[in-house]
């Protein structure tokens, strides 16, 4: 994937895409805000979230192995995956041992991260997805571009024509109304659900105490999912566990009004071990760690582990809203993905990442609608200043180079005074061709020749004074 800034532009390009951005992201934030504006206190909420996450991140170790026992105390085997590979090793192993050639997927985002789709397939495994949206990227061999609404960058005619496409059984004449593509998928559906004999899900929550695994969704495909087949192996971060039954209390009023603007999910999923003859009678657990201990171990970043995957983040983003997720390079857009990302993989390790964390505006939009409170400004700003260490030593870039002229020139009073004269000068030549650069009278310039454009590309130049400061004193 090529960096943020060359991402974006090709996505700025887009119109059909920057319309359904506006209009899909506008919706959610008008649903989200009318159900907050119902909770008196929502902020309160949103502190006891914050709390509950922050004080099982700082005793993770103690809760994990809780989770575990309390796992296997009901018949789960569970599977501690230090990476991508080896949790895709893991769900790819139990798939050949039990000869299944297909499963079907729960809506994951650890799933996704890890690749866990192709590494299945490499095992002749296919892998269907049953979210709609998912289904949708799925057939249109494209990639997610929102942690909630994957498909959030097509219309409906671009969905009929890929289901006309790429839907074994897509019913004749089938049009864009809302209902007839859901009918579609719901028929396409149908059989892989009663067929599968193997499932694969991720968790919102994972309760230590109870053992308890959780997952909300709108569809009832999940429910499916974690009923019918006789397989079912979740995925789960390190993050996801809760020490208590209680603590869900708070996370189930925060999720749905924060994701799809709803006072509760219409399913919401939990289960304990096996229970013989109903549900799935062989359940796994992968433990999925994947860089997040390296976020942990972060002070200022490990905020990023409380994300519930809500998504307000992104819908409240100006910069999301005019590019899309595409131009992340990754499964996590957005705000929460410009801080993830680097936290999970490391900076300085490529360029598409170390570009992530400029991916903002700094307006805090972010983090006044993130409902556990990860202040996300002060990440991006943090990440950046570790961006710039991993690349000092050897020959400095244009930018350090200017930066350390800068510096040496306004740390002596002589040499800023020497350099206030020059601006002087060039204050002059401004005034005497200043109809030309300034037109009406503007105290900025919005152009300069390269390799100025690379400033003034993307923000205005102040124009210098006519007399500095210093010399106007004097005076």
């Amino acid at each position: 994937m090529p960096a943020f800034p060359a991402a974006a532009r090709e996505a700025l390009a887009d119109t059909q895409l920057r319309r359904n951005l506006a209009h899909a992201t506008g919706t959610i934030r008008a649903k989200r805000a009318a159900v907050v504006g119902e909770v008196a206190e929502w902020e309160e909420l949103r502190l006891a979230g914050a709390a509950i996450k922050d004080n099982t991140l700082r005793h993770l170790d103690e809760h994990l192995l809780t989770l575990e026992a309390s796992l296997q105390a009901r018949g789960v085997t569970v599977h501690w995956a230090r990476d991508a590979r080896e949790a895709c090793d893991v769900v790819a192993r139990i798939a050949v041992d039990h000869g299944v050639d297909e499963v079907v997927k729960v809506k994951s985002m650890a799933t996704q991260e890890i690749g866990l789709n192709e590494a299945l397939a490499e095992h002749g495994v296919t892998a269907w997805e049953t979210d709609l949206a998912e289904l949708i990227v799925q057939l249109g061999d494209d990639l997610p571009s929102h942690i909630l609404v994957p498909a959030i960058h097509r219309n409906r005619a671009e969905i009929r024509d890929i289901f006309r496409r790429e839907m074994a059984g897509a019913p004749e004449g089938l049009t864009d109304d809302p209902a007839e593509l859901a009918g579609a998928a719901r028929l396409h559906l149908r059989e892989k659900f009663l067929r599968a004999k193997m499932a694969v899900s991720g968790a919102n929550f994972a309760v230590a105490e109870t053992g308890t695994l959780v997952v909300v969704e709108s569809e009832g495909n999940g429910r499916m999912c974690l009923t019918l087949p006789e397989v079912l192996v979740s995925v789960v971060g390190l993050e996801k566990v809760v020490p208590t039954w209680s603590d869900l209390d708070v996370f189930l009023q925060l999720l749905p009004r924060s994701s799809t603007g709803e006072r509760m999910n219409p399913y919401t999923s939990t289960w304990s071990g096996v229970t013989p003859g109903d549900g799935p009678q062989e359940l796994h657990v992968v433990l999925l760690d994947n860089g997040r201990t390296r976020a942990l171990a972060d002070e200022v970043g490990r905020q990023a582990l409380r994300c519930i995957r809500c998504s307000a983040c992104l819908n409240v983003c100006p910069v999301y809203e005019r590019t899309g997720g595409h131009a992340y390079g990754s499964v996590y857009p957005g705000p929460i993905g410009a801080i993830l990302n680097p936290l999970l993989k490391g900076v300085g390790v490529d360029e598409q990442t170390d570009s992530l964390p400029y991916a903002s505006s700094l307006c805090g939009a972010c983090f006044e609608a993130c409902p556990v409170r990860i202040d996300i400004p002060e990440v991006l700003v943090h990440l950046r200043s570790r961006v710039v260490d991993a690349h000092r030593g050897g020959a400095p870039k244009p930018e350090a180079a200017a930066m350390k002229t800068a510096s040496w020139i306004l740390s002596d009073a002589r040499r800023l005074e020497f350099a206030e004269r020059g601006l002087g000068i060039a204050s002059r030549a401004l005034t005497r061709f200043g109809r030309r650069l300034l037109p009406g009278g503007r105290r900025a310039l919005s152009r300069l020749p390269w390799p100025g454009s690379l400033w003034t590309d993307t923000r205005d130049l102040p124009a210098p004074p006519r007399e500095p400061f210093r010399a106007w004193w004097r005076r």
